[in-house]
């Protein structure tokens, strides 16, 4: 009997035994590395250094900082930090160095950095399992090394790469150690241990099953990689749960993973919902995801999934930059951000690689001066120095929001070299990072905002600042409409600021047409954001051929069922020069109102039109502008500032210029927005330093047609009818405005009159 079990117990061990190796099998049948560097791209890229400057000078700096790492040592603090602080700043280098240093011991061949790599995984190993949530707990989803799942996803994204080029360099039984102690508690952990984070529709969840569809493809696990793409089949979650910005965490009939974040949030013009600021941010684990994908699973066909859209997209981010690179700050989003920041590296590098080799990408890469240590960079690089580059036009464009390209979306209206640009928002919410702003603009000439748009509330990982994290001014400013270059009703935001009804409705484009450099349009109509209130906005781009600069004529009408107060605010960039209104400056400051943003604006100063037309000059950037608008004698005009109810100094002292017209039940506002001439504090010579129009009026206005006139001083007149119902490009129209029949097909009528 003895015999008999001792028999069993040895053929069990030795049944372990065999597992065993078929395990370590199964981890050495892939060929490593194999998610962004590939053998046979490793011995491309060797071939060719030395001959591709961009590409040999990125890897001597990233030598140069990685040696520099090295020399300093190993440090693997205890997180304790928000964003800003030493442990994360400190965790957050470690696996960006740990990434160059990976890709740079297989193009090297030095084992240093292998040691380093394996020597600063092990620290963490030795950690991780006895690691508690991280002591910060503002976050719906704590880490454990930061103080958000999100930054934890960031690490193992990273860490992934780094691992897989020492795989086959590492022992097995060093694998098996960091697989089983750190690599699939770490995805078990930001997957199954936070389903509220990884089980949803956002850039959060894009992260996540990036993190766990990385560590899936370097460890060869199926069942990681169909959790990446897929999602949990099980995550217990309530319908409606929200996140710290009021997000929904999960809706009726969500699908998860990877491929629902592809397909969601990107309409079929490749625009991310969220706007450009996060699809930067997105754009990483997207494409270097995707990439890996390519190159372990090619059957997924991943780059071709709806119609190419992760290609795509990066065209349509490089078009939501000004003439300097930097996003526009729709919705949430940090000024200054542009597409020299590393994702847009790894994004424009994949996009020529693997979208057809674009030589217009070529010129982007080139004012980047910098490449991925890749495939895709050195095909960048070697392109570059055989002089393919191209211009990258960015031309006037509309992009259509939501998953199928029916909610909305955003125009951009540009005239010549970027000389002057419009942005026009008339999309869906955003999810939790959207603003209520419906029908909002900002305004550029050459870079340089004009008329702005606030962006976010928050100073990103500077610790001072509320950790790095967003502000509560993102709340209380930032997101409600007053903040915005658009018609606040009653001083109540759109959708009453409820993140429930803005995410059902979303406005609808009327028409789009940039064919004609010497007039380009955009309209649109928002029906949802007041109750019984209808918006209709309508933004030209009009060159008259005797002035210099182009302008902008604003045509927005107000319909609703019952009398309402209207504020129309401008943000303008710049000095106060004239106007031609009287106002009276107040001896104490006062806030414009108690909520919905109201709280945080000081009235400055306060006035009334004493004419038809109303005129504010301001210079700015050493270029001259006005706003010229059709004022009513029973509108209040305010000098507004920011902020007040603000005792952290967390907001700018922006200035706006604000029309309000109170007790009306329909209205229009029209006004022109004039770039003019210029100031040499040098030869302190003002050139151009007054106004060209002389008179805008509305000749004919009702429910089916708007007619407004500009005259401007030179003698020249601009007319521009809108057709406000039919917008057909085939639709006939016979307009009578005075004794003068006017006849055109499509939604307007322009001509300019000599």
């Amino acid at each position: 009997m003895n015999l008999l079990r001792h028999e069993t117990l040895r053929s069990f061990v030795f049944g372990l035994f065999l597992m065993y190796l078929a395990f370590i099998n199964v981890l050495v049948a892939q060929e490593h590395p194999s998610l962004i560097l590939t053998k046979i791209g490793v011995e491309e890229i060797r071939g060719h250094l030395g001959n591709a400057p961009v590409f040999d000078a990125t890897l001597s700096e990233a030598k140069k900082e990685i040696d520099k790492e090295i020399a300093i040592g190993i440090k693997v603090p205890l997180p304790k930090d928000f964003s800003g602080g030493y442990t994360h700043e400190r965790h957050k280098r470690n696996f960006l160095v740990m990434q160059k240093a990976g890709v740079l011991f297989q193009i090297l061949k030095e084992e240093k950095y292998a040691i380093y790599i394996r020597d600063m995984l092990f620290a963490y190993e030795e950690m991780y399992l006895d690691l508690p949530v991280h002591p910060q707990e503002r976050s719906y989803a704590r880490g454990k090394i930061f103080w958000q799942c999100l930054n934890d996803s960031n690490w193992l994204v990273y860490v992934s790469q780094a691992y897989d080029c020492i795989y086959e360099w590492l022992e097995p039984e060093e694998r098996l150690k960091l697989e089983e102690n750190l690599f699939r508690p770490f995805a078990d952990f930001i997957s199954r241990g936070n389903p509220q984070f990884y089980n949803r529709v956002h850039n959060h969840s894009t992260w996540g099953n990036a993190a766990v569809g990385m560590i899936a493809l370097a460890m060869n696990d199926d069942e990681l990689l169909e959790r990446a793409l897929n999602g949990l089949k099980e995550d217990n979650l309530a319908i409606g749960a929200k996140d710290d910005d009021g997000g929904f965490i999960k809706v009726e009939g969500q699908k998860t993973g990877f491929l629902a974040n592809l397909d969601e949030p990107f309409s079929p013009d490749g625009y991310y919902t969220e706007g450009p600021y996060y699809q930067r941010y997105a754009m990483y684990p997207f494409l270097i995801f995707a990439q890996a994908l390519h190159n372990v699973k090619p059957e997924l066909k991943i780059f071709e999934r709806k119609d190419s859209v992760l290609l795509r997209s990066v065209n349509t981010l490089l078009n939501l930059t000004d003439a300097d690179g930097e996003f526009f700050p729709l919705n949430d989003g940090q000024k200054g951000m542009s597409y020299h920041a590393r994702e847009l590296v790894t994004a424009v590098d994949i996009a020529y690689h693997f979208g057809g080799n674009n030589p217009q990408l070529l010129s982007i890469a080139e004012k980047q001066d910098r490449v991925v240590l890749d495939d895709t960079g050195m095909s960048v690089a070697l392109a570059i120095r055989d002089g393919k580059a191209q211009p990258f036009q960015k031309k006037s464009v509309k992009f259509n929001d939501g998953p199928k390209g029916k909610q909305g979306g955003v125009g951009v209206l540009r005239y010549g070299e970027e000389e002057l640009t419009l942005v026009f928002k008339y999309g869906a919410q955003g999810l939790s990072h959207g603003h209520y702003d419906k029908l909002s603009f900002s305004l550029y000439e050459k870079g340089e905002e004009v008329i702005q748009d606030y962006g976010l509330a928050r100073f990103v990982n500077i610790e001072q600042k509320g950790g790095g994290n967003y502000l509560k001014e993102n709340a209380s400013w930032a997101k409600q409409t007053i903040a915005h270059n658009t018609v606040t009703q009653n001083e109540t935001s759109h959708f009453k600021g409820s993140y429930e009804i803005g995410s059902k409705n979303h406005s609808e484009l009327l028409f789009f047409d940039a064919s004609d450099n010497k007039v380009q349009l955009v309209s649109a109509k928002e029906t949802n954001a007041y109750p019984n209130t209808e918006m209709h906005r309508t933004m030209a781009m009009i060159k008259d051929k005797s002035l210099e600069k182009p302008y902008v004529l604003d045509i927005i009408r107000l319909s609703s069922n019952k009398k309402n107060k209207y504020d129309l605010p401008f943000y303008f960039m710049g000095q106060l020069m004239e106007t031609n209104f009287e106002y009276e400056m107040p001896q104490v400051l006062t806030t414009l109102g108690d909520d919905n943003g109201y709280q945080h604006l000081w009235v400055e100063g306060k006035g009334a039109p004493i004419m038809e037309n109303t005129k504010l000059s301001w210079l700015h950037s050493k270029k001259f502008y006005t706003i010229t608008t059709i004022t009513e004698l029973s509108d209040e005009l305010f000098f507004t500032r920011l902020g007040a109810n603000d005792p952290d100094f967390n907001l700018r002292r922006d200035a706006a210029l604000m029309l309000r017209r109170k007790d009306t039940q329909n209205t229009l506002f029209v006004t022109v927005i004039e770039p003019h001439g210029h100031y040499s504090p040098v030869s302190e010579f003002a050139v151009g330093a007054n106004s060209n129009v002389a008179k805008v009026a509305v000749l004919y206005n009702d429910a089916d047609y708007t007619a407004v006139v500009i005259d401007l001083h030179n003698g020249n007149s601009n007319l521009l009818i809108v057709s406000n119902q039919e917008t057909s490009t085939l639709k006939g129209h016979v307009l009578n405005v005075g004794d003068k029949a006017y006849k055109w097909e499509g939604p307007y009528y322009f001509n300019q009159i000599n």
